[in-house]
């Protein structure tokens, strides 16, 4: 796979990503209003894209309950991080801790000099160094990768649309709005549809990109058994600690943090793996193996 083909892919899966969700707004605004909850909901589409666009990232720490951390606070983490940067080619990203217990990570911003990585207190208990160090590997490569934006961008597209339906539920309690011209069934329909339609969307973007992501990071430190090691380890704790996460974040971090979700992506049919949103495990740890095997490490391999 050809790196700037897979960016430009990238920049064009965002444009997507836009543009379904302000075309779901606006199918949203038609089916509750007519013809004014369409203008209203194109106003709201309007605002929506302009804040996911500049605040999507500071968001996604919010949502997740992330605060800086200093170099004086973890000087061997930022080290890392500088240096990684220096590899990748890219600004020093803003470090941030989240206090889960469970070992996890995450990249997000709108650029890679806007960007910022999030590891969980968790993972600073559980990973050795060098693992440890896989891991940011990882997440500076959906940096590298221009993967950010649309991440923290699908992040806020969920997050809104589940939003949408649950209030649609609420006033769908007290009688709905005269005004739907498709009545009970529209408000219905929109209410499964739209949490539906945003897990799709999450879905498309997320499963690739972490594959490439994983051998970015491969690449960067130079070994591919280290974050082989690293996801191991940080599916078990998934599945052994739980995290209090906003669902629509859950594909930001390198592992579902989502204890139910990583234990049914384990082996649990094609419809488990259609409806999760990291890749299976097993694949992503074979091709990690496959890479260590290889003389070289080539992205192309993904």
């Amino acid at each position: 796979m050809d790196l700037a083909s897979y960016k430009a892919g990238n920049n064009f899966k965002t444009f997507v990503l836009v543009a379904a969700l302000t075309g779901l707004l606006l199918a949203i605004g038609y089916l509750i209003g007519g013809a004014s909850g369409l203008i209203v909901f194109a106003l709201i589409a309007v605002v929506f894209n302009f804040v996911m666009f500049w605040f999507s990232g500071k968001i996604a720490l919010k949502m997740s309950k992330a605060v800086p951390v200093s170099e004086q606070e973890a000087p061997e983490l930022h080290r890392m991080i500088a240096g990684l940067a220096a590899r990748a080619g890219v600004p020093k990203p803003a470090v941030y801790m989240t206090p889960a217990e469970q070992p996890n990570a995450f990249a997000t911003g709108r650029s890679p000099k806007h960007a910022a990585i999030a590891v969980t207190h968790g993972i600073m208990q559980a990973l050795p160094p060098r693992e440890l160090e896989g891991v940011l590997a990882h997440e500076m490569g959906h940096i590298k990768n221009h993967d950010i934006l649309i991440a923290s961008i699908a992040a806020m597209v969920a997050g809104a649309i589940s939003a949408i339906a649950n209030f649609l539920q609420f006033s769908l309690l007290f009688g709905g709005d005269d005004d739907n011209p498709l009545g009970i069934v529209g408000t219905l329909a929109t209410i499964i549809l739209a949490p539906i339609a945003a897990a799709i969307i999450q879905m498309a973007i997320s499963r690739q990109r972490e594959y490439v992501a994983d051998a970015t990071g491969a690449q960067l430190l130079g070994d591919p058994n280290p974050l082989a090691d690293a996801l191991e380890t940080l599916q078990r704790g998934a599945e052994a600690i739980p995290m209090k996460v906003n669902p629509s974040a859950a594909p930001l971090f390198i592992v579902n943090p989502l204890a139910a979700n990583a234990r049914g992506g384990r082996g649990g049919g094609r419809m488990s793996q259609l409806f999760s949103t990291h890749p299976p495990m097993e694949e992503r740890v074979a091709r990690l193996r496959r890479m260590a095997g290889a003389s070289s490490l080539q992205l192309q391999t993904f």
